[in-house]
């Protein structure tokens, strides 16, 4: 079974950038981005189990130098390609 989830990373001081290069190199990271607000990195991953995702976080993501914390989310609906972006507030049915 093949597992899909965001992690959201906090790095220290100016290592973004670099955190994000590295997560980049990592076969699992699918993508990767520096951003705004509560965390510094936003990346998507996918693994083959859960076990191959605490291995990921543990010995992969965790011992980039300027990581300080993660918090990790399991997709469990996957997104359909149908539907186009943004809520339906709003719109006529």
């Amino acid at each position: 079974m093949s597992i899909q989830a965001y992690v959201f990373v906090e790095c220290t001081l100016g290592k973004a950038t670099r955190v994000v290069e590295a997560l980049m190199k990592m076969p699992e990271v699918a993508t990767a981005h520096a951003v705004t607000g509560a965390y510094d990195v936003i990346a998507f991953v996918r693994a083959e189990s859960a076990a191959a995702l605490g291995d990921l976080l543990s010995s992969g993501i965790h011992r980039v130098p300027g990581v300080l914390k993660t918090t990790t989310n399991v997709v469990v609906e996957p997104g359909r390609a149908d539907k186009s972006p943004g809520s339906d507030r709003g719109r006529r049915v």
